[in-house]
């Protein structure tokens, strides 16, 4: 592998690390790393699996700061990398600025939505893979309350917290349902003491399930809730095998999935928008042995039939994002 760096400002450094073919695929990383067990390593395993059934190689790059993301895109794109893709709403803006001065590489944004002819954008309907684990968390709750714990407060993460508030009513009318945030800037993602803290607080407000959409602060939420009686539902990646039998599921949004289908599709990617929802299996729930004492059959049952629901329309769960307001939620 080669190694370019780049020096951004006084003192900060990207490292891009590449394969020798000029076509080669890369990914960019949001911030908090390529092994948070959750978003980006999702990303991540998409990337690698399609390195394994291939053999072929791609190029990366793990973020250290926002200012860096166009100064990551001009550089694989200059060096040949097609198609590109990046991980995280974040890159909307920078991939907006630039697309249009590399016309003949393809790139895909995960997360958002940019309109330029060489620009595929996959986004998911979080907001139905989150109504079935609040169905889940509410039937699993023995004190009627269960929480959300969210990364940086930005409607995509709100569209989690409605989506899991909207579920858990659906089964419990009654629930309560607590959501804190954990920031307001990118360093949300990676706080797990924040994380640990706001798990704690829900606790003593009555909570007995805890979801987390919160990248690397999760793995704060989720050892909290399994250190303190509580279940906790892990996020983007099958999360159950981090604290077995205290993990009530996992909320899986198949970012490994769009990675891998760009890798492969490589510089024929199509331009245009994919939404991945139930139908698509872009989200869903996880079932594992690590979990499997804690689901009983009725609540698969109930959960199975939600899936339908969604999947043929009979069910519509409401995307904050649509209007920027929550029926079951308020923030």
């Amino acid at each position: 592998m080669t190694l370019f760096t780049k020096f951004l400002g006084a003192s900060a450094a990207l490292a891009l690390s590449a394969g020798a073919a000029m076509a080669d695929p890369a990914i960019i990383f949001d911030l908090g790393g390529k092994f948070d067990k959750s978003f980006n390593e999702s990303a991540f395993n998409g990337a690698t699996r399609w390195a394994e059934e291939t053999g072929g190689t791609f190029a990366e790059v793990e973020l250290q700061s926002d200012a860096q993301r166009e100064q990551a895109l001009r550089r694989f794109a200059e060096s040949g990398a097609n198609p590109i893709v990046m991980a995280g709403f974040s890159f909307m803006t920078p991939l907006g600025d630039i697309a249009g001065d590399y016309p003949d590489t393809k790139f895909v944004i995960i997360d958002a939505v940019v309109d330029a002819p060489n620009v595929k954008s996959v986004v998911f309907n979080e907001e139905q893979g989150s109504y079935l684990v609040g169905m889940l968390a509410a039937m699993a709750s023995k004190t009627g309350t269960v929480s959300f714990v969210g990364g940086m407060d930005i409607p995509l993460i709100r569209k989690f917290a409605c989506g899991y508030a909207e579920g858990a009513k659906a089964v419990n009318p009654d629930v309560t349902v607590i959501a804190n945030m954990t920031g307001t800037t990118p360093a949300a993602w990676n706080d797990p003491v924040k994380g640990t803290e706001l798990t704690l607080a829900q606790k003593s407000q009555g909570s007995d399930v805890v979801f987390q959409a919160a990248g690397g602060t999760g793995v704060g939420v989720l050892q909290a809730a399994a250190d303190n009686e509580m279940l906790g539902i892990g996020v983007d990646a099958n999360q159950n095998y981090m604290h077995p039998g205290q993990v009530l599921t996992s909320m899986l949004k198949r970012v490994d999935v769009a990675v891998y289908d760009a890798f492969t599709a490589g510089t024929e990617v199509e331009p245009g928008i994919t939404s991945l929802g139930v139908s698509e299996d872009g989200v869903g729930y996880a079932m594992d042995e690590n979990n499997e004492a804690l689901v009983t059959p009725e609540m698969m049952a109930a959960v199975e039939e939600a899936k339908a629901g969604i999947a043929d329309g009979s069910i519509m769960v409401h995307d904050y994002m649509s209007d920027e307001s929550c029926p079951a939620l308020t923030f």
